[in-house]
């Protein structure tokens, strides 16, 4: 089988450059093995919120100081405010509504009651422009009885050290209770799914009557699995402000971003393979010619371009034995040392050289095979080095804007060919 650009890995950024590929009119394929970071999302992407150890509220003018192998260097300064506009409209398309822009940093909340400053966040989500002026005059925290993927303590706790008073109710509904009988049944995607129709009209209710005075409710996010219909028909029927905090996962609003992408994409004409993984390439030279899957043995997948969105180490992007950290799929570069007392620090709490790993590059994240780069491979997302998302805040947009500047290079290439092949 044929493709224009076959994409190895279904997360966010291998969906993101499918995505706008498809847009393009190019035939593209995404081979995923299975759930992707996305089912750990917290309902926000960052930008970049801090350096040198500050929060920063202007993100586009750190970006520009970044050393030259963080991959917004290798995009461009000047190309992240096109690319953060591109991304809002194609997350808007599929369907995921989200506030923020690039210019400014504003804050979500986190389980914890702390504010972390983001680039976007879904709309239902409990968000601020400045955490020492929230607005919010009283909170009430709501949380189902038996559900405890929810910290209504330490969020409670946090939101006090901002001087918003917190009541706290605990509701249920008979759909709920059902769901108690088996505690491994009582998580956020399962409660999600008996949330709908009339049980919302219930819910509305008993978020009133606990509500009492207070002009805003956080509860748990786990309201629309596959759209945002439902918490849409909730917020309407709720009295105060009604906002969603992160629960632990498995991540509600993450597998609607996975449901609603990955819809998107097939209505594009985009191929998924879903529970595949690669495993062989064929290279011709400085290039990658074709490739093979676990579940299509026999046959031989072709492209003319490839790129590489398998993440770091928590999606086996990456993997690390005692003496060497490799890229499994490929056999590719690695920016790592081999010495593996430098890629830890002796402390939990240290810069951990560890996050910084990840495939060699060139400036156009063409990637290296025995210092070659490969001219029609490419890397994307978490598992290009370089960038430390933990300390910057910054794994959402790394991940979201490298895969759209690589799907712009690819497509630019193409016209570029069309161009000379009609003189």
């Amino acid at each position: 089988m044929k493709y224009d650009t076959i994409i190895i890995g279904g997360g966010l950024s291998g969906l993101m450059a499918g995505v706008k590929l498809a847009r393009s009119g190019s035939k593209v394929a995404i081979i995923s093995s299975g759930q992707s970071a996305l089912h750990f999302y917290s309902g926000s992407f960052g930008l970049l919120g801090h350096a040198d150890g500050k929060e920063l509220l202007h993100p586009l003018e750190a970006i520009g100081t970044l050393p030259a192998g963080h991959p917004y260097s290798k995009i461009g300064a000047e190309s992240i405010p096109a690319l953060a506009d591109d991304a809002k409209q194609i997350f808007a398309d599929a369907g995921l509504t989200f506030i923020g822009d690039s210019s400014k940093n504003h804050f979500r909340l986190t389980p914890l009651g702390l504010c972390e400053p983001s680039w976007l966040t879904m709309d239902d989500y409990a968000t601020c422009e400045n955490p020492s002026e929230t607005g919010w005059r009283k909170a009430t925290i709501i949380n189902f009885k038996g559900f405890l993927d929810f910290l209504p303590g330490f969020l409670a706790d946090g939101l006090k050290k901002h001087n918003l008073p917190c009541d706290y109710a605990e509701i249920t509904l008979p759909a709920i209770e059902r769901l108690r009988r088996n505690s491994s049944e009582m998580r956020a995607a399962a409660i999600a799914k008996v949330l709908k129709g009339p049980v919302l009209e219930m819910l509305a209710s008993e978020i009133n009557r606990a509500a009492g005075n207070s002009d805003v409710v956080f509860m748990p996010a786990v309201v629309g699995i596959d759209s945002e219909q439902p918490v849409r028909e909730l917020r309407s029927m709720v009295i105060p402000k009604l906002l969603c905090v992160p629960v632990l996962p498995m991540s509600v609003c993450g597998m609607r971003s996975q449901i609603r992408l990955r819809r998107y994409f097939e209505q594009l004409g985009g191929t998924y393979f879903l529970g595949d993984n690669v495993t062989r390439g064929y290279m011709e030279g400085p290039a990658l010619k074709e490739i093979e899957t676990a579940n299509l043995s026999g046959m031989s997948l072709q492209a003319d371009n490839f790129i590489l969105a398998t993440g770091s180490f928590f999606s086996q992007g990456l993997v690390a034995e005692p003496d060497r950290i490799y890229e499994p799929v490929l056999g590719a570069d690695v920016e790592a040392p081999s010495d593996r007392s430098l890629w830890c620090g002796k402390s939990i709490f240290d810069n951990q050289p560890y996050m910084q790993f990840g495939v060699t590059t060139d400036r156009d994240f063409h990637v290296m095979f025995n210092s070659i780069p490969a001219g029609n491979v490419y890397a994307v997302g978490a598992i290009l080095g370089g960038s430390n998302p933990i300390r910057e805040g910054s794994g959402g947009g790394v991940a979201i804007l490298s895969a759209l500047q690589v799907a712009r290079n690819i497509i630019a290439a193409g016209r570029a060919d069309n161009s000379e092949a009609q003189a």
